[in-house]
């Protein structure tokens, strides 16, 4: 073989590993053979542009800083710092002459998520370009070309009135009634509620003030039931930590998204529910059932912090498909 050792069997590798990717049942062996009889006829020399490993880094730090000084949400801002920099651990070019095809490419790696993970790696990708663009870093926007990939229409899973009793009663504390009332009461995110501190209640109103996507600030409402089993935890604790929810064991500190999910998971295993329920189901299930008896869907979409009531519609169509199964349950013809 004529050429560098170490670059033929760099390249080796990198596409024994993106077939890998591809193709999860590909045999190894035979692919990595077959590829060095043919690489071995070839001089391979490794592509050298200016600033090659630090310009995405550089430029993504920059791009994220001017989107915090615009006001967003720090759970976005690590969803974009995260998506960015598995593009950059890929993408080994400077931003100006990465193509349209590199994106392609690089979209294609992913043949195992869901048509909404590979919308949303595309969505970061054009936000990034397009704000290249627009501070003139680079002169073409090479993700304009690419249409974003219809999504699935997926239906949010809701629970009905007996599974919801059902979990009510698998609670063995007073943490887990309290997490799960809070929950199913107000609609709120799971960070929503996270970040929430005991002073923010407002026990006379029965609400407090949340902070949403986009940072927007909205009042979630709690239900009697809510409201009581939290006074009954926080009555419970003899702590000083500010936090609504916080830990059992010592040093006590507020529950992160993490530890709020597990008691979730907790709850529903003992239930015996042989239902993929998270704690955003109860978000659905609260809009779901408001929807059932009648409520407006604009006041639904004001309670949930939708910005779009096409978001909120979705379970408008998820209500009436249950009113058509009861009409075609009970209906004597």
């Amino acid at each position: 073989m004529v050429g560098n050792q170490s670059n033929y069997s760099l390249l080796l590798t990198q596409i024994t590993e993106r077939m890998k990717r591809l193709c999860p049942n590909i045999n190894q062996v035979v692919l990595h053979n077959y590829l060095s009889d043919i690489l071995s006829q070839y001089d391979i020399r490794l592509a050298r542009f200016p600033n090659m490993d630090s310009d995405i880094r550089e430029k993504v730090q920059l791009f994220l800083s001017a989107k915090k000084l615009e006001g967003l949400a720090e759970t976005t801002l690590s969803s974009y710092q995260l998506e960015l920099r598995i593009f950059g651990e890929n993408i080994l070019k400077p931003v100006d002459i990465i193509t349209t095809n590199d994106i392609r490419l690089f979209l294609s790696e992913f043949p195992h998520l869901k048509m909404s993970s590979v919308s949303k790696k595309l969505s970061v990708l054009k936000s990034f370009f397009g704000w290249l663009v627009d501070e003139e870093i680079i002169e073409k926007d090479p993700t304009r070309k690419i249409k974003t990939p219809k999504k699935e229409k997926v239906m949010p899973k809701a629970l009905n009135i007996e599974e919801l009793e059902l979990l009510r009663e698998s609670c063995i504390d007073l943490r887990e009634r309290a997490i799960l009332e809070v929950y199913y009461a107000t609609g709120a995110r799971l960070s929503e509620i996270q970040a929430l501190n005991r002073k923010d209640i407002n026990w006379e109103s029965k609400t407090a003030r949340v902070v949403g996507k986009g940072n927007k600030e909205r009042d979630v409402y709690f239900s009697f039931k809510a409201s009581y089993h939290l006074k009954k935890y926080l009555k419970s604790r003899n702590d000083l930590v500010p936090a609504l929810f916080i830990t059992k064991r010592r040093p006590y500190k507020r529950l992160s998204n993490r530890s709020i999910q597990r008691e979730i998971s907790k709850i529903v295993k003992r239930s015996g529910i042989q239902k993929n329920i998270s704690i955003h189901s109860l978000r659905h299930t609260l809009a779901t059932l408001m929807l059932d008896r009648g409520a407006d869907i604009t006041a639904i979409q004001g309670i949930l912090g939708h910005s779009d009531i096409s978001t909120t519609q979705i379970y408008a169509q998820l209500s009436d498909e249950r009113k058509q199964e009861q009409y075609n349950k009970y209906m004597v013809q």
